[in-house]
């Protein structure tokens, strides 16, 4: 018996997988309906993640899918929230997860049973309607994500204690009207910060973006109008990108990446002390700070009455209105500390999901990585090595191998993205989605296809890596993998090519 805990992306994944091995899943989700992230509420509710009417999925469908359940042709590339969640109600529906999930029933507690060395079991207390209910269970899958508790870290601003306007965290928004004819500031450059400075300016007198250190702008809009991740993220790509020494690598991402507009005449070009930052995806920035819409600037050194001074700026700058982009902190107040252990605001996880120091690898946190693409798949694969653990089919290293491992990575993720949580999370998804395929058996292997199936072993190593690959063999095989990776691009043009010109080849 296997208790999830959440109903989002990584919840239904997880969920769907256990039935797949033959596990039986109990899944809580403390609100009353599925989606977790993707589901949009116009009020915010505590412990969950709260989303902006506006947000668009910055990884395209193909994508972003379920390795066994591609989005319906007719979606758009990129997708609003709402039709997000009704392709997880479809593969909700699909599979019949329906009645596996408690809706309403939040997890109050998970604790090692006394005979854990020996049986792996787990206590969990859950709570519904102001009932507590006591269970045990064989395993957990920890599916609560990371988007709910907002960090504020206001001891790092100078003088904000002193300031008269209004600010708060990014979790907080929901509509631009409050920019009405205000002088904005968004401190941080992470995907919701541009977003929010991009809808502000069409309201606000004025919008300030600041950042320390720089961030590199996509648009979702790519070579030749194709998306950016499908052009970005093929096997191809990225055995360049990690097959290259660490300066040149990051010499052809910089030349990448500054094809579209040069970011350093733009006052966004990221320091060289952390060369690898996740991308923000945003078509309009550019053009909104060519009008004069937008303007960056330095990291704020200190908040007065009604006005703010950055590094290296001597003047001061009136503001109304001050929207903290800062990120999230993970915490998981079911656990106790000793089950998760966290360091410096990350969790020492191996492969980013089993704790390294229990008796038994019975208990699993999913989704807790950032990777440079789509995250759906990426839980997906994870949930299907760690049902696969669950069920003795895999088995995990001795603890001394995983903490060595676990301690390499964080030395090298430190050294590729700077010292911040945030970047010790990030991985190139290509590469870890290979790792874990590897250890179900799910790797496509592209040299064993050249000779069988020539032109499925070419789609794969020179086009985008779509999740279908890790479903042409192994547990979990679809029948309909191939005709899907063939048919990807049919898919995304559906959408777009609404018209034809006359003369046409298509």
């Amino acid at each position: 018996r296997v208790a999830v805990v959440g109903a989002g992306v990584c919840g239904l994944t997880a969920t769907k997988c256990c039935l797949e091995e033959g596990l039986e899943p109990t899944c809580f989700e403390q609100s009353q309906d599925i989606g977790g992230l993707w589901r949009y509420t116009e009020h915010i509710e505590a412990g969950r993640p709260s989303l902006y009417p506006s947000v668009i999925s910055n990884t395209s469908k193909e994508m972003s899918a379920f390795s066994d359940f591609p989005f319906p042709e007719e979606f758009p590339v990129f997708l609003p929230h709402a039709q997000l969640l009704g392709y997880l109600r479809d593969y909700t529906k699909r599979f019949g997860l329906q009645e596996y999930i408690k809706l309403g029933t939040t997890v109050i507690s998970i604790r090692k049973r006394p005979d854990f060395a020996t049986t792996g079991q787990w206590d969990v207390v859950t709570e519904a309607s102001g009932k507590q209910t006591s269970h045990i269970f064989d395993a957990v899958m920890v599916c609560s994500g990371s988007f709910s508790e907002p960090s504020l870290p206001l001891h790092c601003f100078p003088g904000i204690e002193k300031f008269q306007g209004q600010y708060f965290h990014s979790r907080q928004y929901k509509h631009p009207d409050v920019f009405q004819g205000k002088r904005v500031l968004v401190v941080g450059m992470g995907n919701s910060g541009v977003d929010i400075a991009v809808e502000a300016s069409r309201v606000a007198t004025k919008v300030t973006v600041c950042t320390s250190r720089g961030a590199w702008v996509l648009s979702r809009v790519f070579d030749h109008g194709y998306p950016w991740d499908m052009v970005f993220n093929t096997r191809l790509m990225s055995l360049i990108r990690n097959s290259l020494p660490g300066p040149l690598s990051w010499g052809l991402m910089n030349y990448r990446v500054n094809q579209w507009f040069k970011h350093e005449n733009y006052g966004l070009q990221p320091d060289k002390s952390c060369p690898v930052r996740e991308p923000v995806l945003n078509d309009d920035l550019p053009s909104y700070i060519l009008t004069g819409r937008i303007t960056i600037k330095p990291g704020v050194k200190e908040f007065k009455d009604n006005s703010v001074v950055f590094h290296n700026c001597p003047e001061e700058e009136p503001v109304d209105i001050v929207v903290f982009c800062t990120g999230y902190n993970v915490s998981f107040p079911f656990l106790e500390e000793a089950v998760v252990k966290m360091e410096n605001k990350h969790a020492s996880l191996y492969q980013y999901i089993f704790p390294t120091h229990l008796q038994r690898p019975t208990l699993a946190v999913l989704g807790l990585i950032k990777p440079l693409g789509a995250i759906m798949p990426v839980t997906e694969m994870q949930a299907r090595w760690v049902t696969r653990v669950f069920k003795g089919l895999c088995q995990l290293p001795p603890q001394s191998v995983m903490e060595n491992e676990v301690n390499k990575k964080k030395k090298n993720q430190v050294q590729r993205f700077g010292l911040s949580f945030d970047e010790v999370l990030k991985t190139d998804c290509l590469v870890y989605m290979d790792k874990l395929a590897s250890f179900i058996g799910a790797k496509p292997s592209v040299l064993g296809l050249l000779c069988r199936d020539p032109r499925l072993a070419l789609t794969i190593f020179f086009g985008p890596c779509t999740p279908y690959q890790y479903r042409l063999g192994g547990p979990g095989r679809w029948e309909g993998a191939r005709q899907a990776i063939l048919t990807q691009w049919d898919r995304t043009l559906k959408p777009t090519r609404t018209r034809v010109p006359a003369g046409s080849s298509s």
